[in-house]
């Protein structure tokens, strides 16, 4: 059985904001514990993502024990608890989901709103609220927060040397937010993968990763560029749209940690097909 190492574990408390990097975290059923588990909304309850707004890029976020920090330019630190308490139930959306979130308060809407420039809210997934993976590539119990559709993003490090050299460029895999960074395979191994396991958690792998304009944002800027879009609408394009990286189901819970054994289970046809 091929094996790899997992060399990059990534955490994105708010949809779209900075991320975390971390050497060991959770998971849970619906994917890394605190991974997009807050996101922000518009006066439509339309989630709102760097693709809207850049300036996103430049809020940080990190986690203590017991709360969520947001950091911007300018801006005082704003702490909220990890376990918001009852707010508002807002009927949300994400892409062609309906969910139901909790506003988490009017000190965090204001805070958003000032720095974002336009009104907005906070809302967060109640652990009673369900969201269901799309069927057509899941089992019936799998489920995520607020990600765009999968719980785990998976890329390897090689990939990005790849693309990196296509470019003759040099972006961080921050660009790509992940969540876990697989190192010792060759580039784009990872098209192949169909099913894996990295300590004692199995991953199913049913679908690639078409990519929006968010990797051409500068997340230490907001600044948006050409690359890495235009390189790989160049190597990288498949129907129209552009792939990196892999999504990922899991199949269990438990803990990954920087170091862990990746082992690949089952290996198919390319995903796409490049």
């Amino acid at each position: 059985m091929t094996h790899f190492t997992l060399s990059g574990i990534f955490i994105y408390p708010v949809k779209s904001l900075a991320g975390i990097s971390a050497n060991s975290w959770p998971v849970t059923e619906r994917g890394f514990q605190y991974d997009r588990k807050w996101m922000i909304i518009d006066n439509d309850r339309q989630f709102l993502s760097q693709r809207k707004l850049p300036r996103m890029a430049l809020i940080r976020t990190a986690l203590t024990d017991k709360n969520l920090i947001l950091s911007a330019p300018d801006m005082e630190n704003l702490s909220l608890p990890l376990e918001p308490v009852a707010g508002q139930i807002i009927n949300s959306t994400i892409w062609h989901d309906q969910c139901d979130a909790r506003s988490v308060s009017a000190e965090a809407d204001k805070w958003l709103s000032d720095f974002l420039k336009l009104d907005c809210r906070l809302v967060y997934q109640p652990d009673e609220v369900i969201r269901r993976v799309d069927p057509d590539y899941a089992k019936v119990n799998d489920q995520v927060a607020f990600s765009d559709g999968f719980p785990f993003l998976i890329i390897s490090k090689n990939s990005l040397v790849a693309l990196n050299h296509e470019m003759q460029m040099d972006l961080p895999m921050t660009r790509f937010r992940p969540n876990l960074v697989i190192s010792g395979c060759p580039a784009y191994e990872e098209d192949t993968w169909r099913a894996i396991t990295i300590d004692a958690i199995d991953f199913r792998l049913p679908k690639p990763c078409s990519r929006c304009a968010i990797p051409t944002i500068d997340p230490e800027t907001a600044q948006i560029g050409k690359e890495p879009l235009t390189t790989l609408n160049r190597t990288r394009k498949w129907q129209n749209k552009v792939y990196f990286g892999q999504n990922a189901l899991h199949d269990q819970c438990g803990q990954l940690t920087v170091g862990d054994v990746v082992h690949i289970k089952s290996t198919g046809t390319k995903q796409p097909p490049i």
